[in-house]
């Protein structure tokens, strides 16, 4: 159930975001320039090609031995979606417009659309993080809760026991229902889409076609519809607990907000509320996860490219700290995933508040 059907209204910026932004630009500065960074693009290569290999190798292999292929395609599905599709959607990847839509694009040739995420995502989830109604990203009915103003049923009290393996369902349940039930009805949960026409329409059309001749139509000519339906289950189910999991340990721990009605906060304060980094000295996730294990940097600053965050990381700590603002982090992928587990356990016993007015 969503909580608020108009958006809210942030009050204006203080001095703080001002001087957080004027230290991350003296660094951004230093470094040279905030996107085009060569890192990115190597990634991105190696990433594409990777991809590439195992697909042709889930071709090309006989009979059940394609499942050894399965559990790394979803990894590498989850990569680009980490990498090369969030920096392009945020058009943090280049100062190109266009080399940001092509990046976008791989989100559609994975399953989704670059479309709509960008209404869900960019403008609803960044700019109003884990409000109810409006960031349909906390919005688990009937099957999950998270916060303590939605309603409870009487099965979430065993939430964050079963919840992690439904998450693995997300994509499927993506790739066959959310996209066109979204795009049918005009909205994101209760929110307002404009329908894709002209050029986002025919992106759409061609993403869907795309993914679904790549994922189905060609794998069951190969392989037949028993296998390749099984492999898309063991890929999917990987993609989606990387993609929920990483959301979950950024906005939904112990110490993160959630908001029924709004938030009395200024823009940047309640991003750093309702945001937490984890992990932030392991070189592999930050590598792997495109670097969305610092999304309080990423949360204020979308359009800086991802391999930069490590470094500005140090920056908005020591900024918060003057001017005594949360830094919510968890210094180790374990500590986030217990606060997680906690999170759902908690709000899974706790009964419903009335929602703000």
């Amino acid at each position: 159930m969503s909580i608020v059907r108009r958006i809210p209204q942030f009050p204006p910026h203080t001095g703080f975001f001002t001087a957080l932004r004027s230290e991350v630009d003296r660094e951004v500065a230093a470094i040279g320039r905030a996107r085009d960074a060569v890192r990115a693009y190597a990634k991105s290569a190696f990433i594409v090609l990777a991809t590439i290999a195992l697909y042709a190798a889930y071709l090309w292999l006989d009979g059940w031995t394609v499942m050894l292929v399965a559990m790394p395609l979803g990894l590498a599905m989850a990569a680009i979606g980490f990498n090369i599709q969030h920096d392009g959607g945020h058009e943090a990847l280049s100062r190109s417009r266009f080399i940001n839509r092509c990046a976008a694009f791989t989100l559609d040739l994975v399953g989704g659309s670059s479309y709509i995420w960008r209404w869900k995502h960019n403008l609803y989830h960044h700019s109003y993080t884990n409000v109810g109604g409006v960031d349909a990203d906390i919005e688990l009915a009937p099957v999950g809760r998270v916060a303590q103003f939605q309603p409870r049923k009487w099965f979430h009290r065993y939430q964050h026991i079963y919840l992690w393996a439904l998450y693995g369902l997300l994509p499927a349940k993506w790739h066959l229902r959310d996209d066109f039930r979204d795009l049918v009805r005009g909205r994101i949960g209760e929110m307002p889409m404009q329908r894709p026409r002209g050029g986002d329409l025919v992106t759409f059309i061609a993403g869907k076609v795309a993914f679904f001749t790549l994922m189905f139509a060609l794998p069951i000519y190969v392989h037949g519809f028993g296998l390749a339906i099984a492999f898309y289950a063991v890929a999917s189910m990987v993609l989606g607990v990387l993609l929920s999991v990483v959301f979950q340990l950024a906005h939904c721990v112990e110490e993160t907000s959630f908001h029924a009605g709004g938030t009395e906060d200024e823009w940047a304060v309640h991003q750093l509320s309702t945001t937490a980094d984890f992990a932030p000295r392991s070189r592999f996730l930050r590598w792997y996860l495109g670097g969305l294990n610092f999304q309080v940097e990423h949360h204020l600053f979308p359009r800086i490219s991802h391999v930069h965050y490590a470094r500005i990381a140090p920056v908005v700590r020591r900024v918060c700290e003057q001017f005594q603002v949360p830094y919510l982090v968890h210094e180790t992928l374990g500590a986030a995933i217990r606060s997680h587990y906690r999170l759902l356990r908690q709000s899974g016993r706790a009964m419903a508040e009335p929602a703000a007015a």
